[in-house]
């Protein structure tokens, strides 16, 4: 199932009724805060330490099938997005219960145009609160008149007076006159152009509004009928930007609750979390949360202990774990700084790091690497890393010497299947690229496959662990290829919605990544964006994922439709090129598989100059070609092509590579011109031995051999057998990929050999003379 992707932006303002149907599916908990977009991250030995980053750090995009319901996900460090109409009803049943209550309700049209008394007569006569729900949907003309600031004035005042008043319950209609501001305010965030801007006369009514409810004595009833009221006028605060104004509202639901309280006063605390997360987060405090701490710093203490004495609810969704770990974002207030390490460090290590504390602890402690780096001694936590990595990722698996897994939890069939997929898929990359070996000096000879149980747990640890982001679908980490012990890593998650099949999510994806490293990109990550190179990498990762797995890439084939894009300007294409996220993924994954598919197909020469260059880090070699050997040239060509081919043939097929053909001599270690032998193979100290016949005037001979596993050194011994000590040329490169090139050769038999530096299988040699 397609679960949507809600942020709380768009749900912040629902009304209850209808948060509760997305908390029932799971779509509605709140997101933790594992990284920040574009935060340092720790080192992974410990958190606090400075680091500079990894180079070729690449993110996987999450998946849009990916739940981020659960407690580990990443808080946006930006201020809250501007919000969005509610989502439609995600059941039937909710959409029938919506229309049930639309026809008790009547016509809305008199709450619509009534201003004054009548408006709030029309309010009052509403048969439930739920009555109110529409108007949230308002639009144009008739948000414009509904919503009007003198309207909502009028709202406020009228719930001002009626607080006086205020029973505990809604027998006076009170709820509808909340409900209304909170539609209002809702709206016009959406509508500003259609409502108008609401000013200071809005603004005042609103606190006297506030003020006048909060003060009533029913106000702090502890009962489902007057928490039916309170909690959404505790998220009436959120709308109106006043956090500050009533952190008294917030310190008395944090002094109060235990897991006695009835579920709609539970649900009153609950939306105490949109209150300080935006508090926090706002610009310049301009909802003052900030400066209310700062005055009254005990409410930090009353937070802290709102944990403890309830601890034994914590448990993943909890209402304690949600609010709770906001209390980590008090470091980011200097003036608080001291006052809240102490209590940081009790809750961080007073519960486990692992199982249904772990969003909690792991989120507090991901706020002290955020807000107070080079400090984690001070809460004890310089061994985060070493404390979860064996208990989180117990299982270690080798499939070759080349390639090995560590995980949270895989099968020894999963692992099976992913190892032998990886090894086939890295026969296939050659096939479609070409094989002129690793790049000179390139030590990466080995990848590490790090999976998570799924992005909940990789969110929650995959930070602390391996100084990374966790804002995304995974990361490969190339590192420095040239340093020796440099580890490759992909760090990943399993794709949980897909469940009961199994796959890691962007596997195939991110291994294209590492191969690509190895033998098309000269240097780290950082070198090959010199200059622009998005296009490739992310586009021939598309395609031999894609291609591979046999799959079609609906979404690549619909976007061509739309020819959004020139072939020359897919050629600039970097990452974060614009500000809407959906629209650079689309753009770097969409539209790169489509650029290099095209090129592949229709300009394979130019592909593989521009690739001759990437090799060498020649990158503004590359650059000119492209801009302007090839320039707007071939734009025509791919405008044509995405109307024609992608819409007709799925794009075409992926064209492989001429590949040289196999030797056909009977005598396995006998070579010829221009033919290639594979799964040659020997053990640790051994030797494959070979040989062939080069007539005479032969200028030049070359030998190269790649792929398979372990590590083989290439000799040429000339007119004997040639090994590690009897030699006239030797490449020795970690892993399998050497190249020799003899000059002037003497005529007659010639002989070479793989040595055996380590146990070596699925080696495949190519020789060529001319």
């Amino acid at each position: 199932m397609r679960s949507s992707r809600i942020s709380k932006a768009n749900l912040r303002r629902l009304p209850a009724f209808g948060v509760a149907f997305f908390l029932a599916l799971g779509l509605f908990a709140p997101q933790g805060q594992a990284a920040a977009a574009g935060a340092a991250a720790p080192t992974a030995a410990s958190v606090g330490k400075t680091a500079a980053p990894a180079p070729r750090a690449i993110p996987v995009p999450r998946s849009p099938d990916a739940r981020t319901d659960i407690l580990g996900a990443k808080i946006s460090s930006q201020e809250g997005a501007e919000e969005s109409p509610p989502p439609a009803a995600p059941t039937a049943e909710a959409g029938r219960q919506f229309s049930a209550a639309a026809d008790e309700c009547g016509d809305l049209s008199g709450v619509i145009n009534a201003t004054g008394g009548t408006l709030i007569q029309q309010l009052k006569a509403l048969p439930r609160v739920t009555c109110t729900y529409p108007l949230f949907n308002l639009t144009g003309a008739n948000a414009g008149t509904a919503f009007n600031e003198a309207k909502m004035v009028t709202v406020a005042d009228a719930l001002r007076d009626a607080a006086a008043t205020y029973p505990g319950n809604n027998t006076t209609s009170i709820g509808q006159l909340v409900m209304f501001l909170r539609a209002g305010y809702y709206v016009q965030d959406n509508n500003a152009d259609a409502v108008g801007a609401y000013g200071p006369a809005l603004d005042t009514a609103a606190r006297g509004a506030l003020d006048a409810f909060f003060a009533s004595p029913h106000s702090k009833d502890v009962t489902d009928a007057n928490g039916e009221t309170l909690n959404e006028v505790v998220t009436l605060i959120d709308s109106t930007h006043t956090a500050g104004r009533y952190v008294g509202v917030v310190k008395w639901l944090l002094t109060g609750y235990d897991a006695t309280w009835p579920s709609r006063m539970t649900l009153s605390v609950e939306h105490v979390e949109w209150v300080v997360e935006n508090g926090f987060k706002a610009k310049n405090d301009s909802r003052g949360w900030r400066a209310a701490l700062k005055a009254d710093p005990a409410i930090l203490d009353t937070w802290a202990a709102f944990i403890t004495r309830n601890n034994a609810q914590l448990n993943r969704l909890d209402v304690v774990g949600n609010v709770g770990r906001y209390l980590g974002y008090a470091l980011d207030i200097p003036e608080l700084k001291d006052r809240v390490r102490p209590l940081l460090k009790d809750l961080i290590n007073r519960y486990p790091n692992v199982g249904p504390t772990a969003p909690l602890t792991m989120n507090l402690a991901w706020y002290t690497r955020q807000f107070d780096r080079n400090n984690c001694a001070a809460y004890a936590i310089c061994d985060l890393a070493d404390r979860v990595l064996p208990v989180v990722l117990p299982i270690q698996h080798t499939c070759n010497p080349n390639l090995k897994f560590r995980a949270q939890d895989m099968s020894p069939g999963q692992l099976a299947t992913a190892c032998a997929g990886l090894v086939n898929q890295d026969a296939y990359f050659h096939r479609v690229i070409g094989d002129k070996g690793a790049i000179p000096g390139d030590v990466n000879t080995n990848l590490e496959v790090v999976a998570f149980d799924d992005y909940t747990q990789y969110a929650l640890y995959a930070w602390a662990i391996y100084n990374i982001d966790v804002d995304n679908g995974g990361m490969y980490e190339e590192g420095n290829p040239t340093q020796a012990g440099n580890q490759a890593r992909f760090i990943a998650h399993e794709a949980d919605w897909l469940r009961p099949s199994f796959e890691i999510w962007n596997l195939n994806h991110e291994y294209t990544h590492y191969l690509d490293g190895r033998y098309n990109m000269y240097g780290d990550f950082d070198a090959s964006l010199t200059t622009p190179t998005i296009w490739w990498v992310e586009g021939i990762a598309e395609n031999i994922s894609y291609g591979y797995r046999n799959e079609r890439n609906s979404a690549a084939i619909a976007a061509a439709g739309s020819k959004t894009y020139k072939l020359s300007e897919l050629f600039d294409t970097v990452y974060g090129q614009d500000e809407d996220p959906d629209v650079n993924s689309d753009r770097v994954y969409r539209w790169g598989f489509l650029a290099v598919r095209y090129m592949l197909q229709a300009h394979p020469a130019d592909v593989e100059t521009v690739l001759g260059k990437y090799r060498t880090g020649d990158w503004n070699g590359a650059r000119t070609f492209l801009k302007q050997t090839i320039g707007t040239g071939y734009d025509a060509g791919f405008a044509t092509w995405l109307t024609t081919t992608c819409a007709t043939d799925d794009c075409g097929p992926l064209p492989e590579a001429s590949v040289t053909p196999l030797c056909t001599i009977a005598d396995p270690r006998q070579f010829d011109r221009n033919c290639r032998r594979e799964n040659l193979a020997a053990t640790a100290g051994n030797y494959s031995y070979h040989f062939l016949y080069l007539p005479a005037g032969t200028k030049e001979l070359t030998i190269t051999s790649s792929g398979g596993t372990g590590n083989a050194d290439l000799y040429y011994g000339g007119g004997t057998w040639a090994t590690t000590g009897n030699y006239q040329a030797k490449s020795t490169n970690a892993g399998n990929g050497e190249t020799l090139t003899v000059t002037a050769p003497p005529s007659g038999w010639v002989y070479f050999s793989l040595a055996a530096t380590q146990t070596f299988g699925g080696v495949s040699v190519t020789t060529q003379y001319k």
